[in-house]
This record gives structure tokens, C-alpha cells and sequence, in this order.
């Protein structure tokens, strides 16, 4: 198949595009407009295969995307091109409208053109497939999960973006016939994790002897999903999921924040006997909680169990630790991504 990737250069958008050159035999059109957080050396072996190309775009400009449509003729499209942090939402929304719903609104209009302009067959086989986050729906309480039928009740305004494009999406599945697929996935984690994200910001933070700054007391939930097997849940839906469906992915891995900080830190000391910093407990702070920050999360994943086959692969204490060591080993690609723009100052303060 030849697949169009939108933000493959992001955290999750690699570890697709990895997945797919390692696992499969289809092509890639990687359309990347490379922001802050996207990265072409995240794509590692993928980046100089010849299954794979690079198209420096933004998915708002309909111009550009309808000829990636037209020279490239995609099988499907996975679109995982997002504004996704949610501090930086608060400081500034206008980026996450631009990108994460008019750029939504922009590759469907396209992509339903294209699908127009095809044969039967190929109409047939045509697949658009967005990547949304459980964010969506909200807070939950300490009891209960997030299913496919979870009414939407947005906090941030990052999450609201995220809610006008699955919206957007089904509309025209419903209104248009476009045959769409979107998934719903919890916090992911991983290797090539921008450093403004919890984990990889613990990490380089402790690793440098600053101070770890966890919001509040450390008490919301989050439910942890491998990226590796979130990319292994994207491409199965892609290939058998069922059009105007939505499936939910998560990693069945619940952990308080200050849990998933203290465990960093209690890696970090048996990984690293030798660092002054230890115990890297020491440098953990509690700090003013962010605006409107949910409790918990929680992803019910019974369906894409039930009905595709799909369970993770990484449980999270082994997940964790190799992601640990990932960053200890790495040391060049993160310092590289940190001497950009970001530097790990705190984002989204009120006011």
C-alpha cells in the first residue's frame, strides 16, 4: 500500500513510520511541516529508506496537500499531524485551531476530492484514519473508563481542538460517505518523546540535577501506552477496522503522577550508582497545579481487543525502565531537541 502519514515526524507519527518500514512492504509519504516537536532524526532507520518520503508541508495549505494527493495517490491516510501539548494550548490556542481543525478540515476536503476522482475498486479499498487522544472526554472520577460511546466534555483547550476534528471527521463519513477510521489513545510514552511530556522531561531534568517539578500533589491518572504497540494498533485498524468506526487504544497501565516520578527516579539511582544526584527523589518539587487539569483517565480497549485482536505488548514497569535506559543511551538526540526553542520551562501558567 502506499500510506500518507501527516506529522511523521512527531513522537507518535515516527514510531508509525518505523513500524511501518520494519514490519510491512508499503511506501510512505511523510508530510511534515517539522515544528518544534517534529524531528526527522526520530524516524531513525526509516528516515534513508526508499520506502519513505519526506514532504516539508503544512496541512492547511489545500494547495500543497491536493498535489500530495494527486502525485503520490495514497491507499489510506494516517493523520496524526496535531498540535498536541496542552501547557502550551493554555499560553496560546491559535496554533492548535490552525492546525488541529482547520488542518483537519483541510485534509478531508482534499482526501474526499481524491477518493471522488477513484475507480470503484479503489474507492473501495480508501481508508482515512485520524488519531484523536482520550483528553476528549474529559475528567473521570476514581471509578470507570473511557469507552467509544463516552460522551465528549473537553477541559483544555488542546482537547477541544482534538473534539471539533474527530467531529469533523465523522461528519464526513456521515454526511459525504468518505470512509473514515479514527482511534482514541491514552498518554503514550516511549523512545523519541519530545522533552516537554512528563516522562522524558523527568528524565533530562534529573539527569542534570534540576529540580522535578510535578503539578499539584502528584495524585491525577494517567493510563500509559507503549508507542510501538500504539503504532501496531494504528496499522491494524488501518487494515481491519470498519469505516465510520471509532477505536479506543490504551495501554491498561493506570499510575498517579508522583508514582510515575518517583519509579523514574528509583531507575535512575540503580541505573546510574555514581550520580551525585542521588537519591534523584531529592529533587522531586510540588508545584501550582495547572488550569482545569483532569483527575483521571482511564481507556477501555475492549473493543479493539475483541474485535481486531490487539492488546499491548509492553507492560508499563518494562516499558519504563527500557525507556529509561533509551534516554541514557541517547544522550546526543535530546540534547540536540533541547537546544532548540524549549529548554524545559514550565508552560501554561494561569494568566
Amino acid at each position: 500500500m502506499r500510506i500518507l502519514v501527516t506529522g511523521g515526524a512527531g513522537f507518535i507519527g515516527s514510531a508509525v513510520i518505523r513500524h511501518i518500514v520494519r514490519d510491512t512492504d508499503w511506501t510512505v509519504a511523510n508530510v511534515d511541516k517539522l515544528t518544534y516537536a517534529g524531528n526527522l532524526e526520530s524516524l531513525a532507520e526509516a528516515r534513508t529508506s526508499n520506502r519513505h518520503t519526506h514532504y516539508k508541508l503544512d496541512i492547511c495549505d489545500r494547495a500543497a496537500i491536493a498535489e500530495i494527493f494527486r502525485s503520490v495517490q495514497p491507499d489510506a491516510v494516517l493523520h496524526l499531524a496535531a498540535e498536541s501539548h496542552v501547557d502550551r494550548s493554555i499560553d496560546g490556542a491559535a496554533p492548535f485551531i490552525d492546525t488541529n481543525v482547520t488542518g483537519t478540515w483541510v485534509l478531508l476536503d482534499a482526501a474526499l476530492a481524491y477518493w471522488r476522482s477513484l475507480d470503484e475498486a479503489a474507492r473501495g479499498r480508501f481508508r482515512f484514519q485520524h488519531i484523536s487522544t482520550d483528553e476528549v472526554f474529559g475528567s473521570l472520577g476514581s471509578t470507570g473508563r473511557f469507552s467509544e460511546t463516552t460522551p465528549y466534555q473537553p477541559s483544555s483547550p488542546y482537547s477541544a481542538t482534538k473534539a471539533a476534528s474527530d467531529h469533523l471527521v465523522r461528519a464526513w463519513h456521515h454526511t459525504y460517505g468518505l470512509p473514515t477510521l479514527a482511534t482514541n489513545c491514552s498518554n503514550n510514552y516511549g523512545p523519541y518523546h519530545f522533552p516537554e511530556k512528563l516522562i522524558p522531561l523527568v528524565i533530562i531534568r534529573a539527569l542534570r540535577g534540576e529540580t522535578l517539578p510535578v503539578y499539584g500533589k502528584g495524585e491525577n491518572v494517567r493510563d500509559w501506552l507503549h508507542v510501538e504497540d500504539h503504532a501496531e494498533a494504528l496499522t491494524l485498524v488501518l487494515q481491519n477496522g470498519r469505516p465510520g468506526e471509532t477505536y479506543n487504544v490504551g495501554g491498561d497501565s493506570e499510575r498517579r503522577n508522583i508514582d510515575v516520578v518517583e519509579t523514574i527516579c528509583s531507575l535512575l539511582d540503580e541505573m546510574l550508582p555514581d550520580s551525585p544526584n542521588r537519591p534523584h527523589a531529592q529533587l522531586i518539587r510540588f508545584v501550582t497545579d495547572r488550569p482545569g487539569h483532569d483527575a483521571r483517565y482511564a481507556i477501555d480497549a475492549g473493543k479493539i481487543r475483541r474485535e481486531l485482536g490487539w492488546q499491548p505488548r509492553h507492560g508499563f514497569d518494562d516499558g519504563l525502565r527500557h525507556t529509561v535506559r533509551w534516554y541514557l543511551d541517547h544522550r546526543g538526540w535530546w540534547e540536540r531537541v533541547m537546544s532548540g526553542a524549549y529548554r524545559g520551562e514550565r508552560l501554561g501558567l494561569p494568566g
